[in-house]
């Protein structure tokens, strides 16, 4: 090699790009994890919904009464298992964050009680 040649060489062993995300860039990413993390709860959502009404198994389904409660409803729907179980299991069937019902509010029974 000629001596010009020789002080141009640039060595890319151990060179490293930094990435670097612009305002822009990093809204974009926001945005598509935000998008990602909504249709998995929604897959998972829906899931839960399907594999409650698989089987061809018509679901069953309880109507509140007024002074009802969710620990009543489950000792009829489920006689012979511990109604907290039970309780755990409606709750969770039907997306409840609490225990208090509204009077009128149709209930899903899981199969599997």
């Amino acid at each position: 090699m000629d001596s010009t040649m020789q002080g141009r060489m640039v060595s890319t062993r151990g060179a490293r790009t930094r990435l670097r995300l612009t305002r822009r860039g990093r809204r974009a990413l926001a945005a598509l994890v935000l998008v990602v993390s909504a249709a998995a709860g929604v897959a998972g959502w829906s899931a839960t919904a399907n594999a409650s009404t698989q089987a061809g198994s018509r679901p069953s389904y309880v109507q509140v009464r007024s002074g009802e409660t969710l620990w009543q409803i489950a000792q009829e729907a489920a006689p012979d298992q511990d109604p907290r179980d039970v309780v755990t299991a409606l709750m969770t069937a039907n997306h409840l964050d609490s225990a208090t019902l509204q009077p009128g509010t149709r209930l899903l029974v899981p199969d599997n009680l």
